[in-house]
């Protein structure tokens, strides 16, 4: 029992931290953004945002729960494309990047080295019924789905920048997750959400003024 909780501890850990920098993001980006009264992209947010959806992708796999899984990994590769986009991606040591690209890649072949289980394992979660779990994948695509709206108009504008129907599809996804979290009782996506739930709308704001 105890190494049961102090296992389930250690995955908290991880979700937390990776909560904790997605809202420092947040906050900087909103802090910045304030002060000049326009949403801006502050560098540090997509390095901020690689690192925390690297620990949130682990959690996902450690809880067995896809909808994280899935957010992360359509996600991932986006913030890094961001970071190109500024200039900060070469920056990195090379080792370093090879392992953050190598990474998710490594844990999706090891994880489905048997398809019946792994298969179970997410799909098939005794803590999750399907219909909720549908319901948080839904949530997670929505929310994902903003980085693919930003990622294809910074690449139009060839520059890395955070547009109005992003924050918009971040409240819409933001909401569901939240109600996902309730159900689930996952006080790492509930705290999560609803610190970036005010930021978010705060954007929605700004953008609006302008």
């Amino acid at each position: 029992m105890s190494e049961w909780l102090s296992y389930k501890t250690f995955v908290y850990i991880i979700g937390f931290i990776a909560q904790i920098l997605f809202s420092a993001r947040l906050l900087l980006q909103w802090i910045q953004s304030e002060k000049v009264k326009k949403v801006l992209t502050p560098v540090l947010f997509w390095q901020l945002s690689l690192i925390a959806s690297f620990l949130l992708f682990t959690y996902g796999w450690l809880r067995d729960d896809f909808a994280i899984i899935l957010g992360q990994s359509i996600t991932y590769f986006i913030y890094i494309r961001n970071m190109q986009l500024q200039g900060s991606w070469k920056k990195l040591p090379w080792i370093f990047r090879a392992l953050l690209i190598l990474f998710p890649l490594m844990i999706v072949v090891y994880s489905f080295n048997n398809n019946q289980i792994d298969f179970n394992r997410l799909f098939k979660n005794e803590d999750i019924p399907f219909k909720l779990l549908l319901w948080g994948s839904l949530g997670q695509v929505i929310f994902t789905l903003r980085f693919v709206y930003q990622w294809i108009y910074s690449e139009r504008k060839k520059e890395s920048s955070l547009p109005f129907v992003f924050w918009m599809l971040s409240l819409i996804g933001s909401i569901m997750i939240l109600s996902y979290a309730v159900i689930r009782r996952d006080p790492v996506l509930f705290f999560g959400q609803l610190f970036g739930f005010t930021i978010y709308l705060r954007n929605i704001i700004i953008g609006l003024k302008r």
